[in-house]
């Protein structure tokens, strides 16, 4: 997986880093939680924002849980960052 760090050099989008790294969020599993991918590797199932931060950062970048919901180059896929449960 590509290693990267957080700093006032992070991008608008993906595509500007070095190499096109990818942050998806997929939608609710039926059981509850998110998986979360970054280059195609799964990193775990999130419940919140804090669990996302929470694997970005143990993937080498450094991402306030307030700032999760609202970055650019995380694509929330199926629902926003606010659903977290089983889908209905």
């Amino acid at each position: 997986m590509t290693r990267w760090s957080a700093g006032p050099d992070i991008p608008d989008d993906p595509e500007g880093m070095a190499g096109p790294i990818r942050v998806i969020v997929h939608p609710p599993s039926p059981t509850g939680g998110r998986r979360v991918r970054v280059d195609g590797e799964i990193l775990g199932l999130a419940y919140n924002v804090a669990d996302v931060a929470e694997f970005l950062r143990r993937a080498g970048l450094e991402i306030d849980p307030a700032d999760v919901a609202h970055s650019p180059w995380i694509d929330w896929r199926g629902v926003g960052p606010e659903h977290w449960g089983p889908e209905a």
